[in-house]
């Protein structure tokens, strides 16, 4: 939602970088899991996590797949549940404090014992989840997780929902609500007692989905709960790998308080980049072969700083 990639550049992308090879793995709750993988034969792997209602294939995270490729890095796209394509065998869905499933994948990534540097990237929700991840493991963090990038980060999450409630995103929240909603009507079929749609239409905002879904659903009291809880603004000033954070003045998402600046400037590890233009998950820049400014800066910083 909100990139303006051309989807000509994702067909071409999927030609020219490395065969995708799709893993599947098993949660502990009997429920699964599905990874993307693009390997090119390294040793560095960067983990990518998406934005809301996003998958592997959005062309944000393709794009940002074949730059890495191209840089030398393996990358493995992860999908939240029910956004590969299949619905998942649980109530649950997915939410932006969902880190036991972020560290799943990374444990599952770590058995592997192939890859000596690992990087997480993230984009909207995703990197608001890759900023909790690394707040909550941070004196426990295994020490091949070595930085951090992520992209429009809606890391005040009330303030963020307010400002996407508004007029001039209606859009954007319909098709959002509209998204979700084919995933609740899914999850009927599943679950007929515990969940349902009556009345959908009657909700109109975020505030109005998390309080009837996200939160009973994933054990918060209700949204202003889980906002509170899942916001990464908070996480910011117990990160202690390099990490940087990169929002656009012109996010039509992002509230003021989504811009961690006296956070960051706290901070040892994390740095906050405020880009002048981008909107929500743009950054659009072909001057190098068609590629995204966001891809090059993420390129820069992991294989230089």
């Amino acid at each position: 939602m909100g990139t303006y990639r051309p989807y000509i550049r994702l067909f071409f992308a999927n030609w020219i970088i490395p065969s995708i090879i799709r893993d599947r793995i098993s949660t502990p709750d009997d429920d699964f899991l599905d990874l993307d993988w693009s390997r090119r034969g390294s040793r560095r792997l960067a983990i990518i996590s998406h934005g809301l209602e996003g998958s592997s294939h959005r062309p944000y995270v393709v794009g940002m797949a074949h730059a890495l490729n191209l840089a030398g890095w393996d990358v493995l796209a992860w999908n939240f549940r029910s956004c590969s394509g299949e619905i998942n065998w649980q109530l649950k869905f997915y939410h932006n404090g969902a880190t036991d499933d972020l560290d799943l994948v990374i444990k599952h990534v770590l058995e592997t014992d192939r890859y000596k540097e690992i990087s997480l990237i993230g984009f909207s929700m995703g990197g608001n989840l890759s900023l909790v991840y690394l707040g909550q493991q941070a004196d426990r963090i295994n020490k091949y997780i070595t930085k951090s990038v992520v992209f429009s980060v809606p890391g005040d999450l009330k303030s963020s929902s307010i400002k996407l409630s508004r007029l001039v995103n209606s859009l954007y929240m319909r098709r959002f609500l509209k998204s979700l909603h084919v995933k609740v009507k899914a999850k009927m079929v599943l679950f007929p007692d515990n969940i349902n749609d009556k009345d959908y239409h009657q909700i109109k905002n975020f505030q109005h989905f998390d309080d009837r879904y996200t939160a009973p659903i994933h054990g918060f009291k209700d949204a202003e709960d889980y906002w509170d809880r899942c916001s990464s603004n908070q996480f910011i000033s117990k990160i202690k790998i390099p990490t940087l954070i990169i929002n656009a003045a012109n996010d039509p998402f992002l509230s003021e308080e989504c811009f961690p600046v006296n956070e960051t400037e706290q901070s040892k590890f994390v740095n906050l980049e405020i880009a002048r233009a981008g909107g929500h998950v743009g950054f659009v820049s072909f001057k190098n072969e068609g590629s995204y400014w966001s891809e090059k800066r993420a390129e820069d910083f992991l294989n230089n700083n």
